[in-house]
């Protein structure tokens, strides 16, 4: 069987479906050696993705992500590859190509709150998502939320999505010292026991709720450490810092960009919990990345988020600052609650894994034929 990747995307931004990409890959070549695979690269990306098994091969293709002709000039591209099986990571799939495609549905974000998203991924998600569920032979979904979010928004046939988790960076894995993690967060000015945010700075993130609570959890009294954002600034980004300028919580939440992986690592080591209170996920992998790391969790009830956190992490409805602010507390003062929260992260990050992963990736290439 001859099957194609489209890994174009990790060119453009390292995001989450781009981190997918990476780590599916050496996975399907360490499960799968019979098969041939052919990754197609944006050919003017330097760097390769290509795992260095002998069925794997790197193919190089001019059509860059999200262009207005990509579904056409993409599919003229792919054509005399002649392949079995086309898989596209992130959602939409070239007019021709594939015998059978395979698409990766991640979340429906741009179906529930188009007000989140810009207006040109709201215009290359919205306007193609139809076409593509339809067209695809088979739908790999993250979350079983994702799966039922196309059942009831897409008419989608239960039959024709399986639920294939993500899995973390193995870097989150590893056993730190702690010397290692000491000297990061001095390097970074940061107390141990913070609060951590990780994420782009964008509305379906809900930090302006979240910075309500903190400042609310400070008045309190009881609890004194300083809320971590660390993140890109996506769109829609203003309110965030508006709030932190009306609450005057300059000294107490701080905005850090550009944290190299393993310097995350150490955030989740040194934090006293992590906080995801989004409207919607399609995975959450901060919430799995802190659970590595003995990192407690507290997240929405929303989405994906409850499936990721297991019976782990705190999980709390978003109409109630109260409620977070007295999650926020209980966690970082409750020392046997910590205990327990971190025992069972880790117990539920290690159920899992990119070899489960790939394998079920796999599973649906093979039936799609």
């Amino acid at each position: 069987m001859h099957i194609g990747i489209d890994v174009r995307l990790p060119f453009y931004q390292m995001g989450g479906i781009s981190q997918y990409i990476l780590h599916l890959l050496p996975a399907l070549a360490e499960l799968d050696s019979q098969n041939r695979y052919s990754l197609f690269h944006l050919g003017r990306d330097g760097r390769s993705y290509t795992p260095s098994a002998s069925n794997f091969q790197r193919q190089n293709v001019l059509t860059p992500c999200h262009h207005r002709l990509e579904r056409w000039a993409l599919g003229v591209e792919l054509l005399p590859y002649r392949l079995d099986v086309l898989h596209s990571p992130d959602f939409i799939p070239p007019q021709w190509g594939g015998c059978r495609k395979v698409i990766t549905v991640h979340d429906l974000n741009f179906i529930f709150y188009p007000q989140f998203l810009t207006h040109g991924s709201m215009a290359y998600y919205a306007n193609q998502i139809e076409r593509a569920v339809q067209t695809a032979a088979h739908i790999s979904a993250d979350s079983h939320a994702t799966r039922h979010d196309l059942i009831e928004q897409l008419r989608v046939p239960p039959e024709k999505i399986t639920t294939v988790h993500l899995a973390a960076n193995p870097l989150y894995e590893r056993v730190y010292e702690e010397t290692a993690v000491t000297t990061t967060l001095q390097k970074y000015n940061l107390p141990r026991g913070f609060i951590l945010f990780v994420g782009t700075l964008e509305p379906r993130k809900n930090l302006p709720f979240l910075i309500r609570a903190y400042d609310d959890l400070l008045k309190q009294g009881e609890v004194d450490v300083p809320l971590i954002l660390v993140g890109g600034k996506g769109w829609l980004n203003e309110e965030v810092f508006t709030t932190i300028d009306e609450l005057s919580l300059h000294d107490k939440v701080r905005h850090l960009t550009g944290i190299f992986d393993e310097e995350l690592a150490h955030f989740y080591h040194g934090a006293g919990v992590l906080v995801t209170p989004s409207h919607y996920e399609g995975f959450g992998l901060p919430a799995l990345e802190a659970m590595h790391c003995g990192c407690p969790v507290i997240v929405s009830n929303r989405g994906s988020l409850p499936e990721v956190a297991g019976e782990a992490g705190l999980q709390l409805p978003l109409d109630d600052e109260a409620v977070w602010t007295d999650a926020l507390r209980r966690v970082l003062t409750d020392s046997a609650l910590r205990q327990k929260m971190i025992a069972r992260g880790h117990g539920q990050a290690k159920t899992f894994t990119w070899q489960n992963a790939a394998q079920m990736t796999l599973q649906i290439y093979e039936s799609v034929l």
